[in-house]
């Protein structure tokens, strides 16, 4: 596992729309194929991906503030502090991408 500080593209980009609650860039970061993995509930394809998001992410008002990024293989693992109506705390989130999109976002605890 590499560990730096610097988030890489498209994940920083995403992170940027999820900040400023932006939900149209938040669903174009995926692939029309993606998917969220949210605690083991899985939401897949831009419809499922944005009525999770919209209780639980962009209309929670979340906000992400990175802490940690590593990568492995192909995933991309950044951790941080997360903050929305609807959650609140530490929270590891793991990314696959093919190109300039994401496949496949995973939520954890951090």
């Amino acid at each position: 596992m590499t560990e730096n500080t610097t988030v890489p593209a498209p994940i920083d980009d995403f992170i940027a729309a999820v900040n400023r609650h932006d939900e149209a860039a938040f669903l174009d970061s995926f692939t029309a194929e993606g998917s969220v993995d949210d605690w083991g509930r899985i939401f897949a394809g831009r419809e499922a991906i944005k009525g999770w998001s919209d209780g639980e992410f962009i209309g929670a008002n979340g906000t992400l503030t990175v802490e940690e990024v590593s990568t492995e293989g192909e995933a991309i693992h950044v951790v941080g502090d997360w903050r929305s109506t609807h959650a609140n705390g530490r929270s590891a989130f793991t990314f696959t991408t093919e190109g300039d999109k994401i496949v496949r976002m995973t939520i954890r605890e951090g």
